[in-house]
């Protein structure tokens, strides 16, 4: 299976179409039992597209850093989030969606390319679904990069208020060691109440509860 190739095709497509800001949008942390999901959206200066941008999954903690300092210098970039009560209220597909739509909504895009195979409903102008949009477009990828690096931080700031569940090495996600620090330590007010592990262990501490 041919590996995909990152580039700049899809913008240029979409601006040879007539649009004029053209936007990679890319969400992280769906997966995780805590902390915000964030959003990111990137505008590339197509005469100075970024060195060494890959799918920030696929890159160093120290890459990112890098690219994530080049981007906020040299592109026009927007960060939203969606917070843990309104991903226990809507789910973790809307919340997401809910983030991606506050990034854009502060840039003057006309066009986004969006990671995934959805489009968010509350996008304020047209859109294009990308599979594997953060391996394919560079746009996405910048995006990725610096909502990867931002959620990372809040993270780390997280864990300095709750040592036990070490946020500053799993960034929420359910490994074994937080798992059992939830079995431990309970549940904090960072933790996503809706998703299963979490909602297991407070239904455990009421039916104990006399």
């Amino acid at each position: 299976m041919t590996a995909p190739v990152l580039d700049f095709s899809f913008e240029e497509a979409s601006l040879r179409s007539g649009a004029t800001c053209v936007v990679g949008v890319d969400e992280v942390g769906r997966g995780p039992l805590a902390g915000p999901v964030t959003a990111a959206a990137v505008r590339l200066d197509p005469s100075r597209l970024p060195e060494g941008l890959r799918d920030s999954k696929v890159m160093s903690a120290a890459a990112r850093e890098r690219l994530f300092d080049w981007l906020m210098e040299h592109a026009m970039v927007s960060v939203a989030h969606a917070s843990v009560e309104e991903i226990d209220r809507l789910n973790i597909l809307r919340a997401s969606h809910l983030a991606m739509e506050r990034a854009v909504a502060v840039l003057p895009a006309d066009h986004a390319l969006v990671d995934g195979n959805l489009i968010p409903r509350g996008l304020a102008c047209t859109s294009q679904a990308i599979i594997k949009g953060d391996a394919r477009c560079l746009s996405i990828a910048a995006a990725s990069v610096v909502a990867k690096v931002t959620r990372d931080r809040i993270m780390v700031d997280l864990a300095q208020q709750h040592p036990p569940y070490g946020w500053d090495r799993n960034m929420g996600y359910p490994t074994k060691a937080h798992r059992q620090a939830l079995l431990d330590f309970g549940v904090t007010p960072f933790h996503r109440r809706s998703f299963a592990p979490v909602h297991n262990i407070l239904c455990q501490a009421n039916s104990s509860t006399p």
